[in-house]
């Protein structure tokens, strides 16, 4: 005779036995029915004095061998205190692998306590009583149980509810508990859907495959419930543990898209990812290194945006720095702010690359021909055409976070930022100036014109600065020729000028004449001397003697005076009347 089978057979009813007189203990004891409450005490004692002597019987029996053991395992249940109790009867068990101090196997809650964040749980047995008896003292401590009496139900119910935890009985008929932990881990992962197999003593191999199939944990027959509500709510911890730690990932993860989104304006995505995974990355302090500093501004654009409403003007600085935020971000630019209608953005930090003054001259470069594209977006809108200058200066810097630990940016100061702005002041509409040190740097690739030298407030000697006309190799970008025919007037046009000193407009006005000139240029003659790269405001009188409406902004070119006091200037913005007004005059075949 099989002896694993007959002890399978025997431990069955009597786990139920020892179940059932549990919860009615638990009861008694609730109600305080103590002399109930002792009788079943002896119950459980009897039941677990027998559970020793059916682990007894030998895998392979004989009749008379059988016999034997039934009438000893008889004779023992009723007398139950002749054989006291083992340690493995008694022995409370943790978590794998755990041995806890002897314990009395009945919980000593009260019934009906409810669980901490009570959850779904469903019981899979294919012994009705088993499954009875488990789910009602789950259901005592507050928890939702649903059961199935074989694996395919248990798969179905799985299918149509959301469960929290599984006790899974191994032994079954047609489709095992192994053979449904296998499904299920296609599907459940061990952190998804906790599953704790139900074993009897002595199925050690079923144990360790059920462990290498997926399963959290396991709990040996008879059933010690203490030692199943332990493990169910280590189980259910550990869930809830890993929801919280997703829940917090998926917070992170929106947190740093939105950070992505947001700096993604101003930084590179690489530069946006190093700050995010480098925590030091946004710590007060800085450091000395070599950047390339990159700094544009719209010529005449303050002074005319006073004669706009408030949405045109926020409407075409919004569409210009958006232009020009995303090119220089292509580049790998760093945008460090928007001042106005400037822009002054870093190349060499917060990440230095070898090329840093080559990718700065060739945004430069990129930013001047999206020009276009602006000017189009303004006539559709009926605002005026814009011309930006643009600065490109390499030197040693302070870059770090620069405030405090409430508000802080990330920045650059010293002598090379403020050197960038004086020859950014001197640029005329769609001009690019770099400096001696950005050429050094990038001279291979970078293809200049006229040298121009001019003193800049708070520097010692004069500034040499080089016309950037394009650059080459792998970016091939190079600015259009320029065509300045100035064509003469006749008559000439009387204008009345204005020089600006920074963004402000001198008080005094004195007159003028604009004898030749372009759509993008003019010679004008002036009875006052005109500083060379000084910025002017144009206004044209008619005829009749009133003025055109509308104002023309531009920038006296270095060329020569001979001393009769004509001056060549390029526009930098005009209104739309003073451009018709010189279309004009200037005829209609001028392109």
């Amino acid at each position: 005779m099989d002896g694993s089978k007959l002890r399978h057979d025997l431990r069955t009813p009597i786990n139920q036995i020892l179940g059932y007189s549990e919860m009615l203990a638990e009861d008694a004891e609730a109600s305080g029915q103590a002399a109930v409450l002792e009788d079943l005490k002896k119950i459980q004692a009897a039941a677990r004095n027998l559970l020793p002597l059916v682990d007894r019987i030998p895998d392979t029996l004989d009749e008379q061998g059988v016999s034997g053991q039934v009438e000893a395992s008889a004779r023992a249940f009723a007398t139950p205190e002749a054989a006291p109790p083992t340690p493995a009867a008694t022995e409370r068990r943790g978590p794998v692998g755990d041995r806890r101090s002897p314990a009395p196997a009945s919980d000593s809650a009260p019934a009906g306590r409810p669980a901490a964040n009570a959850a779904t749980l469903l019981v899979v047995d294919d012994n009705e009583m088993n499954r009875d008896m488990l789910s009602r003292r789950l259901r005592g401590r507050g928890f939702t149980v649903l059961t199935a009496e074989d694996g395919q139900k248990a798969l179905d119910l799985i299918e149509a509810h959301s469960f929290d935890l599984i006790l899974l009985d191994i032994m079954m008929p047609v489709l095992s508990g192994l053979d449904v932990l296998k499904i299920l881990r296609q599907t459940y992962s061990v952190a998804e859907l906790p599953i704790i197999m139900a074993t009897a003593k002595d199925q050690g191999e079923d144990i360790v495959e059920a462990l290498n199939l997926g399963a959290n944990d396991y709990v040996t027959k008879p059933l010690d419930f203490p030692v199943v509500m332990a493990r169910t709510e280590t189980q259910l911890s550990l869930k809830r543990a890993m929801e919280e730690i997703r829940r917090l990932a998926q917070e992170l993860e929106i947190r740093n898209r939105f950070i992505q989104k947001t700096f993604g304006r101003y930084l590179s995505d690489e530069v946006v990812r190093s700050l995010l995974e480098t925590p030091e990355g946004l710590a007060l302090g800085g450091e000395k290194r070599e950047v390339t500093l990159l700094m544009s501004d719209l010529r005449g654009f303050t002074a005319m945006a006073d004669r706009y409403t408030p949405e045109q003007v926020v409407g075409m600085l919004n569409n210009y720095l958006g232009t020009m935020a995303e090119i220089i971000t292509r580049y790998q630019g760093t945008i460090d702010e928007f001042i106005g209608d400037a822009i002054l953005a870093l190349f060499g930090a917060p990440v230095a690359r070898e090329d840093d003054a080559e990718r700065a001259a060739a945004c430069a470069v990129a930013m001047q021909l999206a020009m276009a594209e602006v000017n189009a977006w303004n006539r559709r809108e009926g605002l005026p055409e814009v011309q930006m200058g643009i600065a490109v200066n390499t030197g040693d810097v302070v870059v770090g976070n620069i405030g405090s630990q409430t508000r802080a940016k990330y920045g650059v100061v010293g002598t090379h930022v403020n050197l960038a702005g004086r020859i950014e002041s001197f640029t005329v509409g769609g001009q690019i100036l770099v400096s001696e040190s950005t050429l050094r740097k990038a001279a291979a690739n970078l293809k200049v014109g006229q040298r121009v030298t001019f003193q800049a407030k708070g520097f010692a000697g004069p500034v040499a600065v080089y016309d950037l006309l394009g650059v080459s190799g792998r970016h091939h970008l190079f600015l259009p020729e320029r065509h300045d025919e100035l064509r003469p007037l006749a008559p000439a046009i009387p204008i009345t000028i204005s020089v600006l000193e920074g963004k402000q407009m001198t008080d005094e006005a004195f007159p003028g004449t604009l004898v030749k000139a372009s759509m993008s240029a003019a010679e004008v003659h002036s009875p006052r001397a005109l500083a060379p790269f000084s910025n002017l405001r144009v206004r044209l009188d008619g005829p009749d003697g009133t003025q055109v409406a509308g104002d023309l902004y531009a920038k006296v070119t270095p060329a020569h005076d001979d001393g009769t006091g004509t001056y060549v200037i390029r526009f930098t913005s005009a209104d739309p009347a003073v451009t018709r007004a010189l279309q004009k005059a200037l005829g209609p075949t001028t392109v």
